[in-house]
Formats: C-alpha cells, sequence, structure tokens
C-alpha cells in the first residue's frame, strides 16, 4: 500500500525533478546508456517501483533480454562494452559511496570515453535516480503498473 500517494505530493515536486530529467535526456549521452544507468542504480538501491519502470523502458528501445537479466551480474559477463562498463561501475561506485572521493582510476576509466561535460551528465543522471529511488521507497508506489508512454 502506498504510503504517500500522487495527491499527496506537495504541488511542483515531481515538476522540478522531471525538470531535471529532462535537462539530462537532452544531454548528448545515448538513452540507452543513460537507461542502463537507472535500471541498474535501481537494482542496487532494491527499488521495486523504478525496476520496474526502467527494465519497460529499456525493453521498449529494443534492449536485449539477455543483456537485461545480465546487468545485475555485468562484472561477469562479455555482454557490455568497455565504454559501458566504466558507466556502470561509475554508477555503483557512485551510489554505494563512502565518506571518501571516487578512486582516481575509475573516473580516469570515464575520461577515456566521455569530456568532462558528458561525466557531468553522467554524475547528475546518477544522483538524479538516487533521488527517485528514495523517494518511491520512503512513498512506496506499487511496482508493476508503469506503461511507457515514450
Amino acid at each position: 500500500m502506498e504510503r504517500i500517494t500522487y495527491q499527496d505530493i506537495p504541488d511542483g515536486m515531481f515538476q522540478k525533478l522531471k525538470n531535471i530529467e529532462d535537462f539530462i535526456n537532452q544531454s548528448p549521452l545515448n538513452e540507452s546508456l543513460l537507461k542502463l544507468i537507472k535500471l541498474r542504480v535501481s537494482q542496487i538501491n532494491g527499488c521495486a517501483y523504478c525496476v520496474d519502470m526502467h527494465y519497460k523502458e529499456l525493453k521498449h528501445i529494443n534492449e536485449t533480454e539477455l543483456r537485461l537479466s545480465s546487468l545485475v551480474v555485468w562484472k561477469e559477463t562479455p555482454y557490455f562494452s568497455e565504454k559501458e562498463r566504466a558507466v556502470l561501475n561509475f554508477s555503483e561506485t557512485l551510489t554505494q559511496i563512502d565518506n571518501t572521493p571516487i578512486n582516481n582510476e575509475i573516473y580516469k576509466t570515464l575520461e577515456e570515453y566521455f569530456s568532462k561535460s558528458e561525466i557531468c551528465y553522467i554524475t547528475l543522471a546518477i544522483t538524479q535516480i538516487n533521488t527517485w529511488n528514495r523517494l518511491m521507497k520512503t512513498f512506496l508506489f506499487t511496482p508493476g503498473n508503469y506503461k511507457v508512454s515514450m
């Protein structure tokens, strides 16, 4: 049962977050890469609502079942490019952040594939999905009902 419904959310709160989503989506980053970030971070955070949403969105843009089912164990599979691996590693590190700066090796790997501007967008995308995960885990929106409207 939902703790907080759409009707309970303060006016403008979700719209402000959606504005950030729009900003990220207008970046030069690939849609599939952004959605992989969202799904992997949501898996790490155990956010059922967001896992359902981003799984369905990736299926909608023709992501393979093999890659989707293997995302949780991406390090042990050959299905992800080195560029995707750099982003997934960074996504996990930033999501499971501790009291130390991001490791230089992880950052340097990102620099092999992305400009500083793109790294900024990636960082924002990771922090944004972490925000959504924490909201959904607090509000307890019911997973399974999301319909892709792209």
